[in-house]
């Protein structure tokens, strides 16, 4: 085990993390020049942000220290107008943009080295390279976190065996329920590694599942435990929605690898497409493999356009419109939370992710939460959202996400699958006051 896995990391103090105080003898307005009845926000919003004042404030220490992390990496890169040039064909002639990029993104997330790709569709796709790229015939996954996301179920052939899964490999799959709690289930995992299991995989958000998202300390908790039974045991953690919400990312804490998508966090709402996977050099050149062909690796593939720039600029907002996102979660569980809605996460506690779950109880309410989501988009406001099939999902799904990217996340989009509970799951956001007005027709739909 190299010196990067073994290393036991110190969690900064709470002062950089999203914590409230528990002792409130007064409540602040945002802004002490504007009085609520002044806001163009329902009485209700209106109460829940000058409720919300000292977590706001926390979000905006979280976002000054990912952002000077970001900005000496780009430093450290040597980042130039030259690194956002195009190329076409085989992209044998690319001037040092994938380079640079590849190495800012590996500093700010701690990692030996990471590929940061256009070429990666979906974050699915990312953690597909990654998994196929450590994973052989006779070898086992074994999933940490209770069930994967629904898009993965078919890539490890748990539904729909075929087409390739790691299932066809001869790939075995096993997964640690969590417990009851919602969190880790410690006792399991402490015995629960095999000979032949070579992925331990991590989920850090909650996915379709009711369950809460796990923060970088039970992370490391879980990669410690896992490398004290076999040191070995590669592990992978699926990054997605929990990018630059902590002043650490996992590769700081020993994970081996991690994967996920530019349309979510790290691409800052402007990433037009695009994936990532990062941490140690041997994994990420096999992921890479992967990606294109073996002795291809990470030095081939077109970027034709302005797309480099997009990505560069994109990383460079990431820690800025995630803060947006997290104190936009923040108010929806206020919010919904007041209206007597469960939530997860509850309101005003840390935050390890940007999705904010509400259970609505009934397909109706799933329904009119979405579209009102929809109305109130700056893109597609007119279109009403509707259910059905979408590849990878194993139930019916909603999707309401008027954003400038198709699909981006980042943005401001809610969805969820038409099934107990009917949640609801919201992520992203440029900026706050656009779910503070959101809710207002929420409040209104239901």
């Amino acid at each position: 085990m190299t010196a990067l896995s073994s290393a036991v990391i110190a969690i900064p103090p709470p002062s950089c993390s999203l914590r409230s105080p528990r002792d409130r003898h007064s409540v602040r307005c945002c802004s002490s020049a504007t009085p609520l009845r002044d806001h163009p926000f329902v009485p209700k919003v209106a109460e829940a942000i000058d409720a919300l004042y000292e977590e706001f404030r926390a979000v905006d220490s979280l976002v000054a220290h990912n952002t000077s992390r970001v900005l000496k990496a780009y430093q450290n890169a040597r980042v130039a107008s030259h690194h956002f040039a195009g190329c076409t064909g085989y992209g044998h002639d690319e001037a040092g943009g994938r380079e640079a990029l590849d190495k800012a993104f590996a500093e700010i997330f701690g990692a030996e080295s990471a590929i940061v790709r256009s070429q990666f569709f979906s974050g699915t796709h990312a953690i597909s390279c990654a998994l196929f790229s450590v994973l052989r015939p006779g070898d086992e996954l074994l999933a940490v976190a209770g069930a994967p996301y629904d898009t993965l179920e078919e890539v490890i052939g748990i539904r729909n065996n075929g087409l390739g899964c790691l299932k066809d490999f001869g790939i075995s799959y096993r997964e640690v329920p969590l417990a009851e709690d919602g969190g880790l289930d410690w006792d399991t995992l402490s015995i629960s590694l095999k000979p032949q299991t070579r992925c331990a995989f991590i989920q850090r958000s909650c996915g379709y599942t009711w369950r809460r998202c796990l923060s970088i300390r039970e992370i490391q908790r879980a990669i410690m435990m896992i490398k004290k039974q076999n040191p070995e045991c590669v592990v992978m953690v699926d990054d997605c929605y929990g990018e630059f919400v902590e002043v650490l990312e996992p590769p700081m804490v020993g994970a081996d690898l991690i994967a996920g998508s530019l349309i979510k966090n790290p691409g800052g709402t402007i990433a037009p497409c695009g994936g990532y996977v990062a941490g140690r050099k041997s994994w990420v050149e096999a992921a890479a493999a992967r990606l294109s062909a073996p002795g291809l690796g990470m030095d081939c593939g077109a970027t034709p356009g302005d797309i480099m720039r997009a990505l560069f600029q994109g990383l460079f907002l990431a820690p800025q419109m995630v803060g947006e996102a997290i104190k936009g979660s923040l108010l929806i569980a206020e919010v919904m939370a007041s209206m007597g809605y469960k939530v997860q996460p509850l309101p005003r506690v840390a935050r390890h992710d940007t999705v904010q779950a509400v259970q609505l109880g009934s397909r109706e309410r799933l329904l009119a939460f979405c579209d009102a989501v929809q109305r109130s988009c700056p893109v597609g406001s007119y279109v009403k959202p509707i259910s059905g099939t979408t590849p990878g999902y194993a139930s019916e799904v909603v999707f309401a996400h008027g954003t400038f990217i198709d699909g981006s996340t980042s943005e401001l989009s809610c969805d969820g699958p038409l099934r107990e509970p009917y949640a609801v799951f919201c992520q992203g956001g440029t900026h706050w006051t656009q779910w503070a007005l959101v809710l207002g027709e929420v409040i209104r739909s239901l």
